[in-house]
């Protein structure tokens, strides 16, 4: 059994949290371990700057910066999904992308 199979069957039946956030017409899934208090704190420091990007990790471990001002539209959703192993919330491991076969 591959490495990916070994992954799936391991991880059959398990769920987890995934949050998303919605950032005006954008949005994305947030990677697992994201503090999220912390991330909630830093997008409203943002907005009382005046505006500023913020950088948080997204499913497929990769970093995305958004600009947030007092103008943006922001929400957040959790919905428990089935359990992907790969989403550790580590960018410096990403997978998913365009050059992925």
């Amino acid at each position: 059994m591959s490495d990916d199979r070994a992954g799936e069957a391991k991880s059959a039946g398990q769920t987890m949290v995934q949050t998303q956030i919605a950032i005006d017409e954008a949005s994305f899934f947030l990677a697992q371990g994201q503090d999220l208090p912390e991330l909630r704190s830093r997008i409203e420091q943002a907005v009382q700057a005046g505006g500023r990007f913020v950088s948080f990790v997204v499913v497929g471990n990769r970093e995305v910066s958004a600009l947030f001002t007092p103008n943006s539209r922001v929400a957040l959703s959790a919905e428990t999904v089935e359990y992907d192993a790969r989403d550790t919330g580590d960018a410096d491991d990403s997978y998913g992308g365009f050059f992925d076969a």
